[in-house]
């Protein structure tokens, strides 16, 4: 199995983006983005939180994270009358940015 990450350091940032915009960020992550956060503008340039370092080198429209978060809803509900449980927020994460940010 490959990491997911390996050579693309900005796609955990993507990944942790969408993560944080539906509410299912872990807290050691979110620690994590916080103390990284003059790495990420030294590296990835931009200014403010990590969050808007990552709108920003996306270009990001305002009102992406509602945007995730519709998205999240919407199929949350279809995967529960599917499938009769909760969809694992790290697949939706990778999905929504795999099929929306081809990297």
């Amino acid at each position: 199995m490959t990491d997911r990450y390996e050579g693309k350091p900005f796609l955990r940032l993507l990944d942790s983006y969408v993560l944080d915009a539906i509410g299912k960020l872990d807290e050691a992550n979110a620690k994590w983005l916080v103390e990284a956060e003059p790495y990420f503008r030294e590296t990835f340039g931009g200014t403010g939180s990590w969050q808007d370092i990552v709108a920003q080198r996306m270009q990001f429209p305002e009102g992406m994270q509602p945007a995730i978060v519709e998205m999240w809803d919407k199929g949350r509900a279809r995967f529960i009358a599917e499938n009769g449980h909760e969809p694992e927020p790290v697949q939706f994460a990778h999905m929504f940015v795999d099929q929306n940010f081809p990297h």
